[in-house]
């Protein structure tokens, strides 16, 4: 059976046109027997010959074919001017010799040069080279004589033949000997080599002893360009029909992560890079676990029976096609890092599918045990892959998830293609690897999966499902939740979706019989690409900003995520621009372009893992970019530290449409930076290299999510239709690479990040006060009390966040006494006309590193450190809870405890997580 991973068609690769050009400034009037005058007039025979009183020497191989020699001497000897012809035919001999001797006869069939070929503008001429030493031959020009007449000249040349010999030897000599020195010349000489020895020894002096300190560091002048200007160029350089084409190239055919296709895209941003003339344009290799729907390979069906091997329906499982792609075929619907598998069993329906809801279907008596569970998208469980898993801790032999249309279809508004919203034969794909628990390929957790590595078992990997699960269209989910009436319990209240012309059951085991086949290619090294691109820093070349975004798509991918890419693109051509101008960021930029993201966020966890040390020590910022645009709200999440720096952009992006800038409309929402879940790129850098992140997008909107039907019809049409959105953020995104790449001192806002401790903190104590209230005296199997014999409920009251309060306290302290630094360098560096001392840029330099280790400064390094069975996750601020993979979380290993009721780790993880905080508040200080 043909198989999804099947190459579907031959990638062309990118050639070059092979040319060469030659011409010639050849002038045949240049030659003619009647040369022109000066004043550019054709003489006359007559006039021409008049110039010679000797035309039998016009054959001479050193004269012009008109028979005139412009009359030359090889010395200052006057007399010498007027030699014999003998002389003259003697330097033609000797002429003559030298260029036989130059010459290199060359072979009759030149090969030519292989690059000359393949690249014409590197073709080097062809010299000719005599390696035989020989002094240069002075050659002057004479005036001629005051009152003289041209005929005497040429008859003073035709007399020179008498005594030729004696005039060569005479000038050789002359040529040999020495000037004579007086007393008086070499006084003056001596002075001056002194003095010249004076001025020498001063200036090194001057430099050696670093008297005038950053001399070249002038920090508004030099090579640097004026700060203004530069936004002012970036705001205008943004093309809304490159945005267009970007966006309409990438999601012109399928790209699954590992395809053909996928390749395709790859050589496709590599050459990107390339031409916008970036430093470096590179593509990095993983080989990484995944796996690929077979064509007959999946079947959803309700069966007679539970022994037959009949089927009364089978669903199509198909979307209908949308066709316009220009290679390849349509994707088909699947779950990427699905279990392989075939199985049968009732059909029970379980609402959003969260163990919530499943513990109702218990609490009401359904056996769930070897059933098929149907359960919709979004709702109360979020993360599609804790939907299966859940399904899975509950008994469930399988696993549907379907998409209703009150969460994403017809009753939210119009459907694709005529809208945004699913519609009925729409399937959203998607992994359903567990991303929360393991992030990155799933046979290497922790370790980056380069070619040799070791790698664990499928069975053992804790990041993969234990049940065959597929996606389904509402069409399909109408036939079996029409099949449920009568079986099991109504749904409670809450529960009914909004597929039409169904009566809302729960089923139960004596359901319908339905058969969930999953038969897939499953590859342990699959190779995928990264790439990179980077414009290298001027000042600190090791301090690197990072743009990232991910590549491949499960269909054709035009929000998500080339909207995303279509602005990255645009960025590595101004930017690229601008380093062709002249400019050098003072830290180096980089442009990543992530590979496998649906699949668990593979490609740029294996980065981070590959380069940890490096990450941890030098990246000073990632800015994430993933559905840039679906909507026209501008929405940001990430590490406080930004929140001055992007409000700073905010206020310089105007939106035209709202007639508004993007910050005017940013504050009349009250909105606010939100913290980071676990649902895209961002997750390794922010939770395992402790890089600060920040995740941008225009959201408010809707798109038929990871479906076919997400193509560049539906973005021009429905979502953005002149890409003044994709405008806008590319405008932001510039502003904040100008920012946190250029800027003297990094644009961080150490006060923010205390003050939003202090709210997360206060939160985190609402979260315990509110699951202990939840809680009675009596000790369930998973509570364990702070000592033998103490009651659940005394550990609860036991613990206390004060020592965290205390360690933020020190954090806000600290941060306001740091930040003063900042005014005393404007101050110091205003003051000296912009001209920064040496040892003031060694301090600057050092301020910066102190404000990105701030926050690789709140990450558990101990040995065995991180979140307790998640040691991949290392920040004690950011990362994901355990069962709530997309929502953002704060102190994920003391929030898993507490829902644990292991007070006893509650205890021990607000005591070392305390003091972590308390280390990073000592980075912010500098003397």
């Amino acid at each position: 059976m043909p198989s999804e991973k099947t190459p579907f068609y031959d990638p062309i690769p990118p050639t070059y046109d092979q040319a060469l050009a030659s011409s010639s400034r050849y002038d045949p009037d240049d030659w003619d027997s009647n040369p022109r005058s000066l004043n550019n007039e054709r003489r006359t025979p007559e006039e021409s010959q008049s110039l010679l009183r000797n035309p039998g020497n016009a054959s001479s191989s050193s004269r012009r074919p008109d028979g005139y020699r412009a009359p030359t001497v090889e010395t200052d000897d006057e007399e010498s001017l007027w030699s014999s012809d003998s002389d003259s035919d003697d330097e033609v001999a000797q002429v003559r010799r030298e260029v036989q001797e130059m010459e290199i006869e060359e072979p009759v069939h030149s090969r030519g040069s292989l690059w000359g070929k393949r690249i014409g503008f590197l073709s080097l001429p062809r010299w000719k080279w005599s390696w035989r030493p020989r002094l240069p031959r002075l050659r002057i020009q004479l005036p001629s004589r005051p009152g003289a007449p041209a005929a005497e000249s040429i008859d003073a040349e035709a007399n020179a033949d008498e005594d030729g010999e004696t005039t060569t030897t005479s000038r050789r000599r002359r040529c040999l000997s020495w000037p004579k020195i007086d007393r008086t010349t070499a006084v003056i000489m001596g002075v001056r080599a002194f003095a010249i020895l004076l001025i020498v020894s001063f200036v090194w002096v001057i430099f050696a002893s670093d008297l005038l300190g950053g001399i070249g560091q002038r920090l508004d002048g030099g090579i640097r360009f004026d700060p203004e200007d530069l936004r002012l160029h970036l705001l205008q350089s943004v093309d809304p029909r490159r945005l267009r084409a970007s966006v309409q190239h990438f999601s012109s055919y399928a790209h699954i992560a590992g395809t053909e296709g996928d390749y395709a895209t790859a050589m496709d941003v590599q050459s990107m890079f390339s031409r916008a003339g970036l430093d470096e344009a590179v593509l990095d290799e993983y080989e990484v676990y995944l796996n690929y729907p077979r064509k007959d390979g999946r079947a959803v069906q309700i069966m007679e029976s539970k022994d037959s091997k009949k089927a009364i329906w089978t669903a199509k499982l198909e979307e209908e096609e949308v066709g316009g792609e220009t290679a390849g075929h349509q994707t088909y619907a699947f779950h990427g890092h699905s279990k392989s598998g075939d199985v049968k069993g009732p059909l029970i329906y379980a609402n959003y599918g969260s163990r919530e809801d499943f513990q109702a279907l218990k609490d009401k008596g359904i056996k769930t045990e070897g059933a098929i569970a149907l359960v919709r998208y979004y709702g109360t469980q979020t993360d599609r892959a804790l939907k299966v898993k859940a399904a899975e801790l509950a008994g469930f032999a399988g696993c549907i998830i379907y998409s209703d249309p009150a969460d994403d279809g017809f009753l939210k508004g119009d459907v694709a293609p005529n809208g945004p919203y699913m519609p009925a034969d729409g399937v959203q794909r998607g992994a359903v690897s567990l991303m929360s628990w393991v992030v990155g390929d799933v046979l290497t957790p922790g370790w980056e999966s380069k070619k040799g590595q070791p790698r664990m078992k499928r069975a053992d990997s804790p990041g993969l499902v234990g049940i065959p699960s597929l996606p389904l269209a509402w069409r399909d989910a109408q036939i079996l939740l029409q099949h449920l009436k009568g079986h099991g319990e109504q749904v409670p209240e809450g529960w009914a979706g909004g597929v039409p012309e169904v009566e809302w059951w729960t089923g139960d085991d004596s359901s319908p019989i339905v058969r969930l086949k999953n038969e897939q290619d499953e590859i342990d090294q699959q190779p995928i690409w990264n790439v990179y691109g980077k414009i290298i820093g001027m000042e600190q070349t090791s301090k690197s900003v990072i743009i990232g975004n991910h590549r491949d798509a499960w269909a054709f991918g035009a929000t998500d995520p080339h909207s995303g890419t279509a602005v990255m693109i645009e960025m590595a051509r101004i930017f690229g621009d601008l380093v062709a101008r002249g400019w050098r960021p003072l830290r180096t930029i980089q442009f990543m372009s992530w590979d496998a993201e649906e699949y668990n966020l593979i490609g740029s966890t294996e980065f981070v893992e590959n380069n940890l040390e490096y990450l941890r020590e030098n990246a000073y910022a990632y800015i994430n970019l993933d559905v840039a645009v679906d909507g026209n709200e501008f929405q940001a999440s990430g590490s406080p530290m930004f929140r001055k720096s992007l409000l700073h952009a905010l206020g310089r992006v105007h939106d035209p449409l709202r007639n508004a800038t993007l910050r005017e409309l940013w504050d009349r929402r009250e909105a606010k930076l939100e913290g980071l879940g676990a649902g895209s790129d961002y997750v390794a850098f922010q939770d395992i290299a402790g890089t600060s992140s920040l995740d941008l997008t225009f959201g408010g909107g809707m798109h038929p999510y990871h479906s076919s039907y997400d193509n560049f019809e539906l973005v021009e049409k429905h979502l953005d239709s002149g890409f003044l959105y994709h405008t806008l953020m590319a405008q932001v995104v510039g502003l904040l690479i100008l920012d946190l790449a250029d800027r003297a001192i990094m644009p961080f806002d150490m006060s923010a990040y205390g003050d939003s401790l202090e709210g997360w903190v206060n939160d985190l104590e609402g979260y315990v006060k509110e699951k202990t209230g939840k809680r009675d005296d009596k000790p369930t199997k998973s509570d364990k009390s702070d000592k033998p014999g103490m009651s659940t409920k005394s550990a609860e009251q036991s613990v206390s966040l004060k020592e965290m309060k205390d360690a933020v306290k020190l954090v806000k302290q600290k941060a306001a006494k740091f930040e003063k630094w900042e005014l005393d360098w404007d101050r110091v560096v205003l003051s000296n006309g912009g001209w920064e001392a040496a040892e003031i840029s060694e301090s600057r330099l050092a301020y910066n590193n102190k404000m990105a280790l701030f926050e690789t400064s709140l990450l558990d390094l101990e040995l065995g450190g991180g979140v307790p069975n998640r040691t991949q996750f290392k920040h004690v601020v950011f990362g994901p809870q355990l069962w709530s993979g997309y929502d953002e979380a704060f102190f994920p290993a003391i929030r898993d405890t507490v829902d644990a009721g292991d007070w006893h780790s509650v205890k021990t993880i607000v005591a070392k997580t305390a003091a972590i905080i308390r280390a990073a508040a000592n980075m912010l200080e500098i003397s």
